[in-house]
């Protein structure tokens, strides 16, 4: 039965490499076939010259994405042959100060610092201090999901490719309120599960548990054992989990929010609670220092520094992440901490996106079989800049041409991310409202299990709103019990309104009701 099940995964790989609906006169004549494996062989060869031909035409294709979306500042690089054979910096670190970007400039990376957790764990896992499969319990008894076989079952693995059931960025919200991690984290047991391990959602915190339980195993910080086991043997000195770090960090970029059509330097996003999933900071210089570790499997100055085998199943499909709509269509994927997926010249190729409304967008590709990878670092609020220049980069490897409008592509996906939230954006109070009961029956302390206790005052004749640490807003009369207010967060664009509604002991703030949970009781 083992020689039979052999045979056929060799033979599905025949057919899935070749095909087999060719007539025999169509097959190449033997100095044009291939000596390697099916799977490995590409739908068409590389240009000539292909990284070259692609490295000289990046200029253009940043001065010209910078001044159709305005993005303040920009880093590229790109590292082909074990060498950077490209990094500049484009535009200004603030627009207040109009200091330039450079390849040292330190960016914040959002949610590419999964891909660097990844590097992490898989370092981890090559000296068997954990494996992928081990359950998060196992190092973290506190932690629990809603269903306790669940609870039981899920490992680093599930948590690092976003299949352990938990809602889509479950308890990014708590974080916006200024929970810490074990805060967070612990309150994911409150939360609904889709299918375990056939399910797919994006995590941060559910990523971040992962971290947790890799970091502890280890007997230290996460924001150490990660400089320990890979930013110090890489040397990437400006590179740190810790938001302190790049606050200190004297060439640095700022974050910059998008508004009213322009973008500003208005908010700060400290990412500490989630580090291990977006937290992380880095320039040019330091990233192309991990990219060429990626491309040499691991290797870095002739030393191994993560174990090419524990690396291997963070790059290679674990779930799937964006299904086909329809038979032609290729499936995405998702590895350990970053996208894998095949390209239409029929290429794996490896990346990872970073957002963060307040300002960062970041993106990575790896074409392994083109020895190439591209970065590219932004200092705004997500517009598909990142995205698109790298796309265009891996249109012209690949290619010799560019073949898609990838900033229209993305600029569209990402534009639908900046639309305010709440019910009541964009709309007017009404013009004769119901009058509100007195003020002072309104205040008061109304609890709520998974977001902690709402505090409502009166201050020189207003209602004050106040959650957590960093949600403390004046609530406007709308009509009767209805009040709104307006704040802006990571989760939340400007122009978003919340609306809280008063029933006697009952408090719903609409914003925090998505789950059922948005009722608070005083």
């Amino acid at each position: 039965m083992k020689a039979l099940a052999c045979v056929a995964v060799a033979v599905s790989l025949l057919i899935a490499g070749c095909g087999t609906d060719k007539p025999a006169e169509s097959t190449p004549a033997p100095s044009a076939q291939s000596d390697v494996p099916p799977p490995l062989v590409p739908a068409m060869p590389l240009p000539q010259n292909a990284v070259e031909d692609a490295v000289g035409k990046l200029d253009g294709i940043a001065e010209d994405l910078m001044k159709k979306s305005g993005v303040p500042g920009m880093a590229v690089a790109v590292v082909h042959g074990g060498k950077t054979v490209y990094a500049k910096g484009f535009g200004v670190r603030d627009v207040k100060t109009g200091e330039k970007v450079d390849p040292d400039t330190v960016f914040q990376l959002a949610s590419l610092s999964k891909s660097l957790s990844s590097t992490v764990v898989a370092h981890q896992v090559g000296v068997d201090a954990i494996g992928w499969d081990t359950p998060i319990t196992e190092k973290l008894p506190w932690f629990a999901l809603a269903d306790p076989a669940v609870t039981r079952m899920v490992t680093v693995g599930d948590m690092f490719s976003h299949r352990s059931g938990l809602p889509d960025h479950a308890g990014d919200m708590l974080e916006d309120l200024g929970f810490d991690r074990r805060r967070v984290l612990e309150n994911m047991r409150q939360l609904p599960l889709d299918p375990f391990r056939i399910s797919y959602a994006y995590t941060n915190f559910g990523f971040t548990a992962g971290a947790e339980a890799v970091a502890v195993s280890a007997g230290k910080p996460w924001e150490t054992l990660a400089d320990e086991v890979l930013f110090e043997p890489l040397g990437m000195a400006a590179t740190s989990f810790r938001f302190s770090d790049y606050e200190d960090r004297p060439n640095r970029t700022v974050g910059h929010i998008h508004a009213d059509g322009r973008y500003e330097p208005s908010y700060v996003r400290d990412a500490d609670a989630e580090g291990p999933a977006g937290g992380a900071s880095s320039s040019l210089n330091d990233m192309t220092r991990w990219l060429a570790m990626m491309l040499a499997n691991g290797s870095h100055e002739n030393k191994q520094i993560v174990d090419e085998k524990a690396l291997l199943p963070a790059l290679t499909p674990q779930v799937v992440s964006s299904p086909a709509s329809e038979p032609a269509m290729r499936s995405g994927f998702y590895g350990y901490g970053f996208n894998v997926s095949a390209s239409s010249a029929a290429r794996m190729e490896i990346s990872h996106s970073g957002a963060f409304e307040l300002g960062a967008g970041t993106n990575f590709v790896i074409l392994p079989s083109a020895d190439v990878a591209i970065v590219a670092l932004t200092n705004a609020t997500p517009s598909g800049v990142p995205e698109a220049l790298n796309a265009q980069f891996a249109d012209l490897v690949q290619f010799g041409e560019v073949r898609e409008d990838w900033y229209k592509l993305y600029n569209d996906v990402f534009t639908q991310m900046e639309q305010p939230v709440g019910s009541l954006a964009g709309k007017q109070p009404p013009t004769a409202p119901a009058p509100a009961a007195p003020l002072a029956s309104y205040v008061g302390t109304y609890n709520n299990d998974y977001w902690g206790p709402a505090r409502v005052a009166e201050k020189d004749g207003r209602l004050q709103l106040s959650i957590g640490t960093k949600l403390a807003v004046p609530l406007e009369h709308w009509d009767g019990n209805v009040f709104t207010y307006t704040w802006v967060s990571e989760n939340s664009p400007p122009g978003s309104v919340g609306k809280a509604t008063f029933d006697g002991n009952r408090l719903v703030l609409e914003y925090y009701d998505e789950s059922g949970k948005g009722t608070f009781t005083r």
